[in-house]
């Protein structure tokens, strides 16, 4: 059989199952990395599990979302953080050392390893030939103990890329175009794996920016082959030992293909308020823009700014403009200090952030009331920039800094005409004294739990019959920032599942948290696509803690539903969608002997309070069913452990 690349890797770390599409397959992880916004949640679970020791190649914990630290809550979660991968044996990258996803590509990725994170955006590193996927906390906690990771057999689609790039685009119009042709819930189960003589023009950063924002399309994940570029990278990084070549089959065989004609490629903008909502920045162009910001996982490596930087020297931020810039590593950062960049950025008028996610998860930056914000991040879903009037647009670096220069959309062809100077370096500058080593032996490392710690809640056995009023109705694409917002005053709770759950769908229904605890919880119903954007375990854990027992929906994103599955809580999907608009706030559902209909395809779904039957669609695999029978993951592995 002829094999693309992800079939490569996922043949050779293959445990479980047979590679037949739509199955469910369990592969050995060899590395994992979580942040200290899911990694609290993760550690806790680790823990439960009652392993001294994580079994991976390397598991890393970065602490990159949560820096702002207003009061004592974020800096007790990295000491909690830093002491329990002191003990257990995981590798900790302190507060500055950078973006997980830009330092793990730097200096721990490898082609051909498997790698899973507790962030949805973990496909960056996808970009060196690594098979990486985003996931939930406790899968991630799974695989640390040394445990499966369990998918479902992804289909492949080829993204073949002819010609090559035109001064002014970038690698992120390429995956603007790919999200323009498949949305943001076209790539479900599905892996993007890109070829095509294209791919050759491409640097390592390039090819993470297109894999990192693949995340978008609700992919699995997104990749690349290993190649002389990734040597060179890998070799500027002092690490071309780790280096091997990795491509796909000729004859492989694709399920889909999209082919992209880069020499035709013209500069593209994400509009307001969706990845998917793409148009050629020409067709917006002239409109005045308040804020620009530039950085993220996506757009923060070094050759990003030293574009930025080329573009800006000499010139000044546009009055009007308020300009931020967050480097994505210190490596990035302490470079840009050397050669001069830095320089050239600071005295055009650009703020200077620290290197982490800031402004792209709402901790900081937030533009002014009903303002236009540019930004190279890879999510503009309303009210995540923390300013819920603003419209925010999705850019390429050259377009970002084009814009800050003019104070309005531009088309940046008109201001560049070559970048053919900057390139990856022959060496990178290694300092890697922000990442703390394990301890060899852990047993005598105390871990230091701050009062903002709470125990997460656990789900239970499922009962007989599943009863419950609909205690929200949502419409389709509710991000897990619905769900579970993600922003300044809530991200230093991340460990108090009990506080956070107070705020649980309140950007959808204020009163959503008091009506679940009036009711003692009951069902959540949807449109299509629930849960899409962030891996964020949190948006289970705080509707479990309400009580929630099922989620009813027109259709699931695919971490999330994994996420619920995990915790306990039942997913169901209409197989007529029409079904959804007969159901009212508080109606009454039953699932009758739902231990029973839970091992078929398919159940019924009773509304009592209209008196009405829905056939919805289960679809479980025998070990999902047995998770939902003991209200979860850990309480499954605590009884296959008796």
């Amino acid at each position: 059989m002829k094999l693309t690349v992800a079939q490569k890797i996922i043949k050779e770390h293959l445990v479980t199952g047979t590679m037949e599409k739509g199955t469910e397959i369990g592969l050995r992880i060899d590395q994992t990395l979580t942040q200290d916004s899911t990694g609290t949640m993760a550690y806790l679970q680790f823990e439960a599990m009652d392993v001294d020791r994580v079994k991976t190649k390397k598991s890393v914990a970065y602490i990159d979302h949560n820096m702002l630290q207003a009061g004592p809550e974020n800096a007790d979660d990295h000491a909690y953080i830093q002491t329990v991968a002191k003990k257990h044996g995981i590798y900790f990258s302190k507060p500055g050392n950078g973006i997980c996803h830009q330092v793990h590509l730097e200096r721990f990725s490898v082609p051909g390893q498997t790698l899973i994170g507790s962030d949805s955006h973990t496909p960056t590193c996808g970009g060196i030939g690594m098979l990486s996927i985003g996931a939930g906390g406790l899968d991630v906690a799974v695989a640390m103990a040394g445990g499966e990771y369990f998918i479902t057999m992804p289909s492949m689609v080829k993204v073949e890329l002819k010609g090559k790039l035109k001064p002014g685009v970038s690698a992120k119009d390429i995956i603007l175009e790919v999200l323009r042709n498949f949305t943001v819930k076209g790539g479900v189960n599905k892996i993007f794996e890109y070829c095509g003589e294209g791919v050759k023009s491409l640097s390592v950063p390039d090819r993470a920016t297109i894999t990192n924002m693949g995340a978008e399309l609700g992919a699995t994940t997104s990749i690349f082959p290993s190649d002389e570029n990734t040597r060179a990278f890998l070799k500027a990084q002092g690490r071309e030992d780790v280096f091997m070549e990795l491509s796909a089959d000729e004859g492989a065989e694709y399920d889909e293909e999209l082919v992209i004609n880069l020499d035709e490629l013209e500069p593209l903008i994400a509009c307001p308020h969706s990845p998917d909502s793409v148009v050629k920045v020409a067709e917006v162009a002239g409109k005045k823009v308040n804020q620009v910001a530039i950085g993220s996982c996506t757009n923060s490596s070094l050759t990003d700014m030293m574009k930025v930087a080329k573009i800006l020297e000499g010139k000044t931020v546009a009055e009007d403009v308020s300009l931020v810039i967050s480097p994505g590593s210190k490596q990035v950062l302490n470079m840009l200090a050397e050669n001069g960049a830095l320089a050239k950025l600071v005295a055009a008028g650009a703020r200077i952030l620290e290197s982490g996610c800031g402004p792209c998860i709402g901790m900081g930056q937030a533009p002014k009331t009903d303002a236009v914000s540019l930004r190279t991040f890879n999510r503009n879903f309303k009210g995540r920039s923390g300013t819920v009037s603003a419209d925010v647009y999705l850019v390429s670096p050259e377009v970002a800094a084009v814009a800050a220069i003019t104070g309005v959309i531009t088309d940046p062809r008109e201001y560049i005409t070559d970048f053919s100077d900057i390139a990856i370096p022959e060496k990178y500058t290694v300092n890697d004294n922000l990442v703390v080593s394990p301890a060899e032996d852990g047993s005598s490392v105390e871990v230091v739990r701050g009062p903002n710690i709470k125990p997460f809640p656990k789900g239970g056995a499922l009962a007989e019959n599943l009863v419950g009023k609909v205690l929200i109705k949502v419409e389709d694409n509710i991000t897990t920032d619905h769900i579970m917002p993600s922003n300044a005053k809530l991200l230093p709770y991340r460990s108090n599942i009990p506080y956070l759950a107070d705020h649980c769908l309140v950007p959808c229904d204020p009163d959503f948290p008091s009506r679940a605890k009036e009711n003692g919880g009951g069902v959540i119903v949807a449109g299509t696509n629930y849960g899409q954007g962030s891996s964020r375990e949190h948006a289970a854990l705080a509707p479990l803690y309400l009580g929630v027992r099922a989620v009813v929906a027109k259709s699931f994103a695919r971490i999330h539903r994994q996420n619920l599955i995990n915790n306990g809580i039942v997913p169901l999907v209409f197989k007529n969608e029409a079904d959804y608009d007969t159901i009212d706030l508080l109606d009454e559902l039953e699932v009758a002997n739902v231990k029973g209909q839970i091992s078929g395809s398919s159940l019924v779904l009773v509304n009592k309070t209209k008196g009405l039957e829905y056939e919805m669609e289960i679809d479980l695999t025998e070990r999902q069913q047995k998770m939902l029978e003991a209200g979860g993951l850990l309480n499954l592995m605590k009884e296959s452990n008796k």
